[in-house]
């Protein structure tokens, strides 16, 4: 699965480095970090606080859960002339997708993480697959492993940190959604986003069943192509390159808390 991750960028450094315009308005992009906690994720580690972490500023983020309002990546038209060749766009959605259907915001499921082979067919994520999908740029995810019992006999769960090997930065595939508050129609969409997963494959699969379903750069147009469906292959597995790109290391168990945030969580234990 994919429930924390990390990622070292702003919106105008990331748009600068990929040729996309930058659409996160001013007050989104600064500020300071809101180290508050958030919802239980797949590793089964919980941090505290509320469940709606939309409008915390973006920047450097060692420790991004569900929530939290994160950088995205689309391909689309111009507003002003929608007939122009659509264009990369940077844009801050919050982490976990709100269906357009729903009533409101953080009384379903939370839904940071879909599943690949079945998103096309859950009515959550339906709309979202044919035409608004979005990549997620990160330094590297966690996944959890279960360790051996604690001094009270208790299960522990041990962090890894997953990055690619040559320090560059990643893209997984994601899906998006704009949702309206129809009881306050003056009131802005509200972006929302959320982080296919796949089979692991390689060595990952030592850590977890489940990845973030990596999206190589050759297939960014096919998959952010605003006007055509993506094929059935760019939803499947990453090759064994793909994978065998991929660094993973042990890593403190200070991630455990979405309190902790600091270069730190990501040192080698």
């Amino acid at each position: 699965m994919c429930g924390r991750f990390a990622v070292t960028t702003d919106p105008a450094k990331l748009a600068a480095e990929i040729d996309a315009v930058n659409e996160v308005p001013a007050s989104a992009a600064s500020g300071p970090d809101d180290a508050a906690g958030t919802a239980a994720t797949d590793s089964g580690q919980s941090g505290a606080g509320s469940d709606d972490r939309a409008a915390r500023p973006l920047g450097t983020n060692y420790n991004v859960a569900p929530t939290t309002t994160i950088l995205t990546v689309v391909e689309r038209h111009s507003h002003d002339d929608p007939h122009d060749d659509p264009r990369l766009r940077v844009r801050a959605m919050r982490w976990g997708l709100v269906p357009s259907w729903a009533k409101e915001v953080g009384k379903g499921p939370l839904l940071f993480n879909a599943r690949a082979e079945t998103a096309a067919e859950k009515s959550s994520f339906r709309t979202s697959v044919k035409s608004k999908r979005c990549l997620v740029p990160m330094d590297g995810w966690y996944e959890w492993k279960p360790g051996p019992a604690d001094s009270r006999g208790k299960p522990t769960k041990i962090p890894f940190f997953m990055s690619p090997k040559d320090g560059t930065r990643v893209f997984m595939a994601g899906l998006w959604s704009t949702w309206h508050d129809r009881s306050n129609p003056d009131s802005p969409p509200l972006l929302s986003c959320t982080i296919l997963t796949t089979d692991a494959v390689g060595d990952l699969r030592e850590i977890h069943d489940r990845m973030p379903l990596i999206m190589p750069f050759d297939n960014w147009s096919t998959w952010l192509d605003p006007d055509h469906q993506a094929p059935p292959e760019l939803f499947s597995p990453p090759g064994d390159d793909v994978a065998g790109a991929i660094g993973i290391r042990e890593v403190s168990p200070l991630v455990n808390r979405v309190a902790n945030n600091g270069p730190d969580l990501l040192a080698p234990v």
